[in-house]
């Protein structure tokens, strides 16, 4: 059995947010694999399939500073280790457009993240990583990470959602150094216009 965690906060004024594209990752991976969501005491959870191996997808809903109190309770739960544990969150330190899957390492000033590996003693677990990018001039960080996606963002966060629910199902399915083959290269960022050389100015005429 593997648990994948969407990082989030509760509530319908933090729906399309930054900091919940982690929920839109395990809400896409629950509709296409028929899973049903219900209530649990500090999450929503919902039990798929990826091949032959069981899948729990856990919302917390506990805020997301204390998100490992929805998630150490279940690892201990199930008897799971931090190998089977997946964390799917947003990532300040990365441009939008780039994921990236990690195995280890701290939390990043992630809160969710931060708590999540007090809890559990160990940092050593994979995250999916969406890059939402540092705020713009002015933006204070919490702010910013509370922000809705803008109109013209919504392209490229639903193809990242989309390599999201894949590379999470490779790690289900073949674990953490497949998945990241599969993902790090993800680079969604528009790309710069070529510059065009001016035409040639014509030469002058001999007099």
């Amino acid at each position: 059995m593997k648990l994948v965690v969407g990082l989030g906060n509760p509530g319908a004024q933090y729906t399309g947010t930054r900091h919940n594209v982690g929920w839109l990752v395990v809400d896409e991976l629950a509709r296409l694999a028929g899973g049903t969501w219900r209530r649990e005491k500090d999450a929503e959870v919902a039990e798929i399939r990826v091949g032959s191996e069981k899948v729990l997808l856990v919302k917390p809903l506990t805020f997301m500073n204390a998100s490992g109190a929805a998630v150490a309770p279940k690892l201990r739960f199930f008897k799971l280790t931090p190998d089977d544990l997946l964390v799917v969150q947003d990532d300040l330190d990365s441009p939008f457009g780039l994921l990236r899957v990690r195995r280890g390492g701290r939390s990043g000033g992630q809160n969710g993240v931060k708590d999540i590996i007090r809890l559990l003693g160990t940092e050593d677990f994979a995250r999916l990583k969406i890059g939402i990018s540092r705020p713009p001039a002015g933006w204070d960080p919490s702010g910013w990470v509370l922000s809705k996606w803008r109109p013209e963002e919504e392209a490229t966060l639903a193809e990242l959602v989309r390599i999201g629910v894949r590379t999470a199902r490779t790690w289900v399915a073949r674990g953490v150094g497949e998945a990241q083959a599969e993902a790090n290269g993800t680079d969604l960022r528009p790309k710069p216009e070529p510059v065009r050389p001016s035409p040639e100015e014509p030469a002058p005429r001999g007099g």
